[in-house]
């Protein structure tokens, strides 16, 4: 089955696992056709017109909430960003009573992002609107995936058969757990690399390989994805100091020679330069860090589309 094929019926986006090839072809598909508006004088179609869309942040943000809200401006739906200053949750109320309060708003979507693992997962259960998970704690980050997925595609033409090295903090990154469902379901073959401590138990049983060295790590991948320290996850260094680690575990141009010639570099972001990576590598003209943000609004504007059209009397 093809992406041509194929009607989107999910009422949510909670996570690259449970999607199929096929739905995540249409979802790059559907973004690729959203790609050219951004280069329009007048970045905006009335597709969502009427629709409203509410913002949930519950962690700080600056490209995926960023990118959500200009998505929405410009499909023309409605947004409000919710902050949880000043609201009713810091007068005690619970999540889900804000949630079934912000429902009875009749909203379309709910993007969500939170500190904890299956909180966007709890909320598609209790309410009628359709739930965009735009990252849950460690567990996952889809919208993020499906930018990667994007952009790798328009570098390499493809993602089967590539060679993606995954590198960093691998034991708290939300961002890998979606990228090795996504890269490994469409065909390519994932490595992860990093220091043993920033390493998940088993997590080769996720049908990636692993390497506990920079070096062989990079050895013939095709796309390099960065990936920075999360301190706030760690609850205490996992190694002795930010220099010690960049001697040992940060990108710069003499180990990026070991990967494929034509292999670009990539970052979620926000990036730790000199810790994971280097400037010049960062900057480089491998680097493709910033066409990631780019491409970022095209994924968002493509999940909102499909999402928008299903209703929870729909979802099969």
């Amino acid at each position: 089955m093809t992406s041509e094929t194929i009607r989107w019926t999910r009422k949510d986006l909670l996570g690259i696992a449970e999607l199929s090839p096929a739905e995540i072809g249409l979802l790059l598909d559907t973004a690729e056709s959203f790609s050219e508006i951004g280069e329009r004088p007048i970045k905006k179609v009335p597709t969502l017109r009427g629709k409203t869309v509410i913002n949930l942040f519950f962690e700080a943000s600056t490209r995926t909430r960023s990118s959500f809200e200009i998505a929405e401006k410009r499909l023309s739906a409605d947004n409000i960003n919710f902050s949880t200053s000043g609201s009713a949750l810091e007068k005690g109320e619970s999540l889900i009573d804000t949630a079934l309060n912000l429902q009875a708003m009749a909203p379309d979507l709910v993007v969500i992002r939170h500190g904890s693992p299956g909180v966007p997962h709890m909320l598609a259960r209790r309410l009628q609107a359709g739930v965009i998970n735009a990252g849950d704690g460690a567990h996952e980050h889809p919208t993020q995936a499906l930018l990667d997925a994007f952009t790798i595609r328009r570098h390499k033409g493809r993602l089967a058969g590539l060679r993606v090295a995954i590198l960093g903090d691998i034991e708290h990154s939300r961002v890998v757990r979606s990228n090795i469902h996504l890269l490994t379901k469409m065909g390519a073959t994932v490595v992860v690399g990093g220091a043993r401590t920033l390493m998940p138990t088993a997590v080769e049983k996720l049908g990636v390989e692993v390497a506990y060295s920079l070096e062989d790590a990079l050895r013939g991948a095709d796309v390099v994805m960065m990936l920075r320290i999360q301190l706030e996850r760690q609850g205490k260094m996992s190694f002795p100091s930010a220099k010690e680690y960049f001697r040992l575990f940060g990108l710069t141009r003499e180990r990026l020679k070991l990967a494929q010639d034509d292999a670009i570099v990539m970052h979620p972001g926000p990036m730790n330069r000199g810790v994971e990576i280097a400037s010049d590598v960062a900057d480089g003209s491998r680097s493709v860090i910033l066409e990631q943000v780019t491409h970022g609004v095209s994924v968002r504007m493509a999940v909102l589309y499909l999402l928008s059209g299903v209703t929870a009397s729909e979802e099969s």
